[in-house]
């Protein structure tokens, strides 16, 4: 009998990405094939974000193609799981194509449930927290940690390279932000559990790890009356045998938790020198109108900080252009404070809407869509020409990379031969490296003598002894 086959898309964050894996994880074990092919799956799983409209329009897109198999007559279960599953619930199940709705705390459910429709139960089935914004119950927890234990080693992205989630949830509110509607509340992780799973994926081979969080830096667990913060949670990865690069997202602005984290990235070997830190904006008035708890002098302080105990440490940023009543004054602010940070990179994104969040419900989109355009534009361009100009640093110098396997995109030192193909790999702070080297190199680390440099990507050769 010929296995069933999976296929499964993901969409947005990093979250999203290891609670793919998992799923996979879990069908593999279950005896289903993955495929790269919509048209042969059995099972077509889209695992959804609900951050920007633009994701949610991409999920729709897809779904109109698998309305069209199963009109076509191909017998095929279609599940939406993740944040707009949650957001969306019911009104999903209304659409003739979609057969499963699970919302993100309920995915170890999620196979019970398709195996349902497989096997021809009737109509829709749907599984989401009916109070999204209540703890879960500790049996809920249970299952969620049992979840995550049992498919680990996940089947990541990269080989030897492995996300592991410390939280679950969001508290902060930021008036633009669906995270705590889909999410819920912030839970941490017992580091028990969490060192569990760590051990567990180094001993399959895993040597680094991403500790994964909404807040990665509000990270605190109580237990037998002795509180673990992230720092913590560094130290005792660092001890385990195996892993040998840990680094941590996404990082909030927190005022009040700075000097036992940077101490610990500037004193722990295998903690990459690297923070991602959305700032947003560089405008006071629009952080308040977003509800930021900070101002740009505060995040400026706190970037200064971390380059005391840290000098050379990376920092990416995200920004968000176009925010209801940005003036021309606002967006130069936070050129302004690109300038002053010099981020090795940044993210900036047009604002959109998300129903139920209090901007949406009190205040007007009122920047159109051509100026968000033009900003989004130039804060990209700013942030290349720091990057081109910074990157030059790195020209001459011997960088030690973790490598992730062949390249997707072609570059100007691409190989000739398959003996020596175009290979891609980060460095501790996450800079780009593409070089040419042997396949056997993937998931593994290698010395690579920097040659030229881009806003984007680092190229270099293999050193010596390392071809």
């Amino acid at each position: 009998m010929n296995k069933m086959k999976l296929y499964i898309v993901s969409f947005g964050c990093q979250m999203n990405k290891l609670d793919t894996s998992l799923v996979e994880a879990e069908f593999t074990k279950s005896g289903f094939e993955l495929t790269d092919n919509q048209t042969e799956a059995d099972v077509i799983l889209m695992n959804t974000c609900s951050v920007r409209e633009h994701a949610e329009h991409r999920v729709l897109s897809r779904l109109g193609y698998a309305k069209h198999l199963k009109r076509s007559g191909r017998k095929v279960v279609v599940g939406v799981i993740g944040c707009m599953a949650q957001r969306l619930g019911n009104s999903l199940l209304e659409r003739e194509e979609v057969d499963v709705v699970c919302g993100p705390g309920q995915i170890p459910e999620l196979k019970k449930m398709v195996i349902e429709k497989l096997e021809g139960s009737k109509g829709g089935v749907i599984n989401v927290s009916p109070q999204i914004r209540k703890s879960p119950s500790a049996k809920n927890s249970a299952m969620l940690d049992e979840f995550e234990l049992e498919n680990s080693p996940n089947l990541t992205e990269h080989k030897n390279k492995a996300f592991v989630r410390v939280m679950r949830g969001c508290n902060n509110f930021c008036s633009y932000c669906i995270v705590p509607f889909v999410r819920g509340p912030e839970v941490s992780r017992s580091p028990d559990k969490i060192l569990n799973q760590i051990r567990r994926l180094a001993e399959s081979g895993v040597k680094q790890v991403t500790l994964l969080g909404q807040t990665v830096n509000s990270y605190r667990h109580t237990e037998n009356g002795n509180e673990y913060r992230l720092h913590n949670l560094l130290e005792k990865t660092a001890e385990i045998d195996g892993i040998d690069r840990i680094s941590f997202v996404t990082n909030y602005p927190y005022m009040d938790y700075t000097t036992p984290l940077f101490k610990a990235v500037a004193e722990i070997d295998k903690v990459c020198p690297y923070l991602h830190l959305p700032a947003q904006s560089g405008s006071e008035k629009v952080l308040k109108a977003m509800n930021r708890k900070y101002t740009p002098q505060d995040y400026i302080r706190l970037i200064d900080e971390a380059r005391e105990h840290v000098p050379e440490i990376a920092v990416a940023g995200d920004f968000i252009v176009g925010f209801p009543g940005e003036s021309e004054e606002d967006f130069r602010e936070t050129e302004k404070l690109v300038e002053r940070i010099r981020y090795k990179n940044i993210f900036a994104f047009k604002y959109s809407p998300r129903p139920g969040t209090s901007t949406e419900k009190r205040l007007e989109d009122n920047v159109p869509d051509k100026i968000k355009r033009e900003r989004n534009i130039k804060l990209l361009a700013l942030q290349e020409s720091i990057s081109s100009e910074d990157n030059k640093k790195f020209e001459g110098r011997k960088m030690r990379v973790f490598v992730e396997g062949r390249s997707s995109k072609g570059h100007l030192n691409n190989a000739d031969n398959e003996k020596s193909p175009q290979l891609i790999g980060r460095t501790a702070g996450d800079y780009i490296v593409v070089f040419n080297g042997q396949e056997e190199l993937t998931g593994k680390f290698a010395d690579i003598i920097i040659e030229k440099t881009s806003a984007l990507t680092l190229f270099g050769k293999v050193s010596d002894g390392q071809e």
